[in-house]
Parts: C-alpha cells; sequence; structure tokens
C-alpha cells in the first residue's frame, strides 16, 4: 500500500509540473480595482 501511495504522490507532482508548464505558475485571481471618485464636470457649472 506505501508503494501505491508514493506513486499516486509522484504522478500528482508531474500532473502539477505539466500544468503549470501549459498554464504558467499558480493562476492568481485579479486584484479587485478600487473605486476612484472624479468630480463630474457638469456639477462643477451649477
Amino acid at each position: 500500500m506505501d508503494y501505491i501511495d508514493k506513486i499516486l504522490e509522484k504522478i500528482k507532482e508531474w500532473a502539477r509540473k505539466l500544468i503549470e508548464a501549459l498554464v504558467g505558475p499558480d493562476v492568481q485571481p485579479e486584484p479587485e480595482l478600487i473605486p476612484i471618485p472624479v468630480k463630474d464636470p457638469k456639477s462643477r457649472r451649477r
């Protein structure tokens, strides 16, 4: 059983390396944009 566990771990490691090679390193979520308040030019005319 220990032999099978070692084989499975090796397969997981190879799969992880293959995915990283194809897709790139761990995909990180895009940072959320922070809304920046902008003064409306119409409101300045009033």
